[in-house]
């Protein structure tokens, strides 16, 4: 089994050559087969209708570009984000049968899908070269076996936006910027006002809020499992003070206790509107920003370290997978190999207008990066600062089956939220754990 957090990657290896369901796990059934076979559904949380046009136009180009050409067709069907990552839809299909034949899937809820048999190998129909093409930092969440189960659309690594209008306000710049978790409590106390929080972290349980959490929990030195990944060790000094830095900030009363529109990863609803001054998000705020709040100003940092701790961020991706056991898992690895794992220049420009235009991210394709690099996509402003400050060291998300997710958002929810003590906390979550651990038999995890 790999080590947990194996494969970090360097950001000048990148400019060189270079999430949430429902708590419970449900068993996966077989999937019926759909009522026409020469039809594939993708389903997915950006088209057609999404909240983001740029990105609904670009899924919908998608699936017309290979219905123009293939003839078993792919229909799309859009679930809001809210509902795809956060609410049982997509495990209720397939518990129920009728999964679809495409779909996304984050590295947190990877072994879910796998231990229960519903991811095709999409080995058989990618070339060699194209798999080299891919970062092995990105792509090892989706191997079991050395064997590929899904194909990485985007790395989508954390920083810090901060509002340059409350800074102003506050009297704050560029130089007050938090380099360590003491910094950002002090500069988040300068920026509350009776109207707005000075930061925000995601609030609300699910893989992105464990996710985003991982970040604060590595630069503080915990993990959850040993290298040989036979020992749980959670219950951590490490732990303990990822634990309590997320406690704090709501406790200090710099960080609300509930965030606003679709969660923490929803740069419009929270810092844009003015609810927060300060936001832990993604990469992709920025695309978001630029077509839904074009006059916002904004800028970019990596997230504070503590006070000893090593900097790094958390690398998240989606990737399109294939159903085992649809109608025609053929057709759906195919639709998958096709969209996102070609040597043909449509799909290195696909891919790039995805990274770059219609969504912000980094490539998950040495090729797409050159090609974003030759468009000027990283020269200057946030693109720039995520390429060259934020990726200096990243983590990919690991891939922990529901159980192990469980505890460790049930140990969060009760630091941040209810008061709980860290130690405890992280005490109880362990044990839970190491008593699964015990019995798991499913693929690595890492």
């Amino acid at each position: 089994m790999a080590r947990p957090g194996a494969g970090q990657t360097s950001r000048r290896g990148f400019l060189r050559g270079v999430g949430a369901a429902a708590l419970a796990a449900p068993a996966l059934v077989g999937c019926a087969p759909a009522s026409n076979p020469r039809e594939i559904t993708f389903w997915n949380f950006y088209g057609p209708g999404g909240q983001q046009k740029s990105q609904s136009d670009w899924v919908v180009q998608l699936a017309a570009e290979w219905n123009a050409t293939y003839d078993i067709k792919v229909r799309l069907r859009y679930v809001p984000t809210k509902d795809y990552t956060s609410g049982p839809t997509l495990q209720t299909s397939f518990s129920a049968g009728a999964g679809p034949d495409v779909f996304l899937l984050s590295p947190g809820d990877f072994l879910r899908y796998y231990n229960g048999d519903a991811l095709a190998d999409l080995t058989p129909y990618l070339d060699p070269a194209v798999r080299a093409d891919f970062l092995p930092q990105v792509l090892q969440t989706r191997l079991v076996d050395d064997r590929v189960y899904g194909l990485p659309m985007e790395i989508e690594p954390l920083a810090l936006y901060y509002s340059e209008t409350a800074f102003e306000q506050a009297g704050l710049a560029e130089g007050d910027l938090p380099r360590t978790w003491d910094d950002l409590i002090a500069v988040a106390e300068r920026l509350t006002t009776p109207d707005r929080f000075g930061m925000l972290f995601e609030t609300n349980p699910g893989y992105y809020q464990n996710f985003t959490w991982y970040q604060a929990m590595w630069m503080a030195g915990g993990e959850v499992f040993a290298p040989d990944q036979r020992r749980v060790v959670f219950d951590s000094g490490g732990v303990h003070a990822a634990l309590k830095f997320w406690q704090d900030a709501v406790t200090a009363g710099v960080a609300p206790r509930r965030v606003r529109g679709s969660g923490g990863n929803d740069s419009i609803s929270n810092i844009a509107d003015g609810y927060c001054a300060m936001q832990q998000l993604g990469i992709w705020g920025i695309a978001e920003i630029a077509e839904q709040a074009p006059d916002f100003r904004y800028g970019v940092t990596p997230m504070p370290a503590p006070p000893g701790g090593a900097y790094t961020t958390s690398l998240g991706s989606w990737a399109m997978v294939a159903n085992a056991k649809g109608a025609n898992p053929e057709a759906a690895a195919e639709f998958v190999v096709w969209a996102l794992g070609s040597t043909d220049p449509a799909c290195i420009e696909r891919m790039r207008r995805w990274n770059t235009v219609a969504k912000t991210n980094l490539p998950p394709r040495y090729s797409v990066q050159r090609a974003a690099q030759e468009h000027g996509a990283f020269d200057g402003g946030p693109m720039r600062v995520f390429a060259e400050e934020v990726m200096t060291e990243a983590r990919p998300e690991p891939r922990f089956p529901p159980e192990v997710y469980r505890a460790i958002s049930d140990a969060l929810q009760s630091c941040q939220l209810d008061g709980g003590n860290p130690a405890s906390a992280a005490g109880a979550a362990a044990e839970q754990i190491d008593t699964f651990l015990s019995t798991y038999d499913g693929a690595p995890i890492h």
